[in-house]
């Protein structure tokens, strides 16, 4: 598993975030790289990222995890109670003052943080012997390195290990939200490019740390891991802190893990809400869509996108478990159908400058070899795509679930590109008549002060402020 998240991380979202500050530091707006494949690209690709995000995140993933969570204390109420006791708050949440949202994310931030160091601090006592368990050191690295699956042999090891890659995209999915509402800051070019660099800490940093250290404490073959019952009673690292005799604390992680669900339950529903107003900006989608009460929130948008939460009454019949596993095969194929649409317009930008003899030094923010990451993230990011259901093929492995889960998005996004092409009759853009000019005007006549100097107090809340 640690081995998913480096490849991962370092194929895809270190180079995918990298591309995605460049461009979106050049032209920040509101529904970023959606807008952004409009301006570089071609509108039909527009038409069809923005209708996949919102198919993406309509589908309350989240929400259904939420009753999975809770099933830890309570496991015979209906998940139906809680799914809508939840889903009142996040439609609560949403459409009031953005602040109000900002200060949750905040705090729910916070915990997560807190969480992760906390996990990372117990994991290593745990590991060490500390608590009155032998020392295991990296024992587990030795004896069960790769576990195989749906076949026998190296085959089995590595379609587990592959299979595995999913679950690790569905984790780091969220991270390119960092351009979604930079078009609402005050300073977005110094906001995008300053946040853009704390992921990249707190994912090697704290988050790396944490799967690093669950590897060397946890079993994979402890029955209650391989037999996963979508709660926290089969979570790695409360079962590992279980055998080491401490009993308080899979409670507390349990209602950080609730916490942070519902978290990223509220920003799905503001992803829905802010892309159907850029949409309807572009006449890609309703005007009915552009209403905005009184302190800016999208509320037409945000009403629309609640009717959905309806959906994860689903698990009700079929299984929180089972749905999930569905929401979440969905979610992973679309991240990383934006990861490739992120990557690609950041090609179509650095084509188009150098087409018009624009250099990379004149970029607001730029990084060190750049221009190379977005063929880097796209290549990789295709593959895992391409692959994601390959277990399906395998004698013996296949579920029409799994399949359709993995591969729908490709002809749906097919469907929708072609026929916003051949409605408008859109033309792809020449690298001659992407419009940069106005850009670079933009950052000349709206200059941002540097970076305040980072000291005391703030040193200690960089990660997560």
């Amino acid at each position: 598993m640690f081995l998913c998240y480096i490849v991962v991380g370092v194929c895809c979202l270190l180079p995918n975030q990298l591309a995605c500050i460049e461009t979106t530091c050049l032209f920040p707006t509101t529904s970023g790289y959606v807008i952004h494949a409009n301006h570089f690209c071609d509108e039909a690709l527009s038409f069809t990222m923005g209708y996949l995000d919102i198919w993406s995140n309509i589908i309350p993933n989240e929400t259904a995890a939420i009753p999975v969570i809770i099933s830890y204390w309570d496991s015979h109420t209906s998940p139906a109670v809680y799914i809508a006791v939840f889903g009142v708050l996040i439609a609560f949440i949403n459409c009031w003052n953005i602040k109000f949202y900002g200060e949750f994310e905040f705090v729910a931030g916070t915990l997560k943080m807190f969480l992760v160091t906390l996990l990372v601090i117990v994991g290593l006592v745990i590991d060490l012997g500390g608590a009155e368990t032998e020392r295991l050191g990296f024992h587990y690295w030795k004896v069960s390195p790769f576990i195989p699956k749906y076949t026998t042999g190296n085959l089995g090891k590595f379609a587990a290990f592959w299979k595995a890659l999913s679950s690790v995209v569905y984790a780091y999915g969220g991270v390119q939200g960092i351009c979604l509402l930079c078009g609402e800051t005050e300073y977005p070019r110094r906001t995008i490019y300053r946040t853009g660099k704390r992921v990249f800490v707190r994912v090697l940093s704290l988050y790396l740390s944490a799967v690093l250290i669950v590897t060397m404490i946890a079993n994979p073959r402890d029955p209650k891991i391989a037999n996963s019952s979508g709660n926290a009673t089969s979570s790695p690292f409360v079962v590992s802190i279980q055998r080491a005799g401490i009993k308080v604390l899979p409670h507390i992680i349990n209602a950080i893990v609730l916490s942070s669900a519902f978290s990223a339950a509220n920003l799905q529903l503001l992803k829905v809400s802010r892309t159907l107003f850029a949409l309807a900006g572009k006449k890609q989608a309703p005007k009915i869509f552009l209403k905005v009460n009184r302190h800016g929130i999208p509320y037409v948008g945000v009403g629309f996108a609640c009717l959905f939460l309806s959906l994860a009454f689903m698990s009700v019949s079929s299984g929180s478990s089972t749905v999930f596993s569905w929401f979440q095969n969905i979610t992973s194929s679309n991240i990383l159908i934006s990861w490739c649409l992120i990557a690609f317009n950041h090609i179509m930008m650095t084509r188009a400058m150098k087409a018009q003899g624009y250099s990379r030094d004149m970029l607001p923010y730029k990084f060190k070899g750049g221009q190379y990451c977005s063929w880097i993230s796209l290549f990789f990011s295709m593959l895992f795509l391409l692959t994601g259901g390959f277990p399906c093929f395998i004698k013996g492995n296949f579920e029409f679930s799994e399949l359709f889960t993995a591969y729908f998005v490709i002809p749906l996004a097919f469907c929708l590109y072609v026929f916003w092409k051949l409605l408008k009759r859109t033309k792809f853009r020449k690298a001659t008549d992407v419009d940069l000019k106005l850009l670079f005007q933009d950052v000349e006549d709206k200059p941002e002060p540097p970076f305040p100097k980072i000291t005391g107090w703030r040193m200690i809340t960089y990660l997560w402020d």
